[in-house]
């Protein structure tokens, strides 16, 4: 039997890591899931997840991260992953200038298999290195301006705004289900989960309304 706090739930988002290989995708994963950092951490093969609940008002959101992994050959089975996601956290190493230089492609890849209506947050990792930092702030972030990414840096090593990463990317994923719910509920009277589209369900009806798989 599962932890009933990890069970009773209203939204399950689905989140996709994504980025080039060893830019700290997985520690990221883990630090917000189980607040836990390895310095050892092996290269994801294929494609791992977490999951953590998260309260947003009076809303309870299972989040369902998803670490892919970075290396070529590990792309084609990846790709499939991408659908159903509701957000995504396009991770490159402040560090590694090329792993910054191949954001655009991760970003079109990402919009090639996912909805349209993804919530994105460029994210640049291990923001505690700043005296091998190759990729200045200013840039990352008018990069994220240009493409209408949000946008922070972090670094999983000290925990440093990995929490609000990951909570403002499911912010804006529930603020666009909230108004698409509202929307629906105007137009018709669909039912979600026990309660009319645009309410939250009741104490005794909590069930996860599906943004993900």
């Amino acid at each position: 039997m599962g932890n009933r706090a990890e069970e009773d739930y209203n939204f399950v988002f689905k989140v996709v890591l994504i980025g080039e290989s060893g830019v700290g995708k997985t520690n990221l994963l883990s630090r917000f899931t189980r607040n836990e950092f390895s310095q050892d951490s092996r290269t994801t093969i294929g494609v791992e997840f977490s999951t953590r609940t998260v309260m947003l008002g009076t809303a309870a959101i299972k989040a369902q991260i998803w670490d892919t992994a970075g290396l070529e050959r590990y792309r084609a089975i990846t790709s499939a992953y991408y659908r159903g996601a509701a957000g995504a956290l396009l991770v490159f190493d402040v560090t590694k200038h090329q792993t910054y230089a191949a954001a655009e492609r991760w970003l079109k890849e990402l919009y090639d298999h996912a909805e349209a209506t993804i919530a994105v947050m460029l994210v640049g990792n291990k923001s505690d290195l700043q005296q091998a930092r190759e990729v200045p702030t200013e840039e990352a972030r008018m990069f994220a301006e240009n493409n209408g990414l949000l946008f922070l840096e972090t670094s999983a090593l000290d925990s440093t705004n990995v929490e609000l990463a990951f909570q403002t990317v499911l912010k804006e994923i529930f603020t666009k289900v909230s108004k698409q719910r509202q929307s629906s509920s105007r137009t018709n009277a669909i039912t979600l989960g026990g309660a009319q589209a645009g309410q939250e369900p009741g104490p005794g009806e909590k069930r996860a309304c599906c943004i993900s798989l």
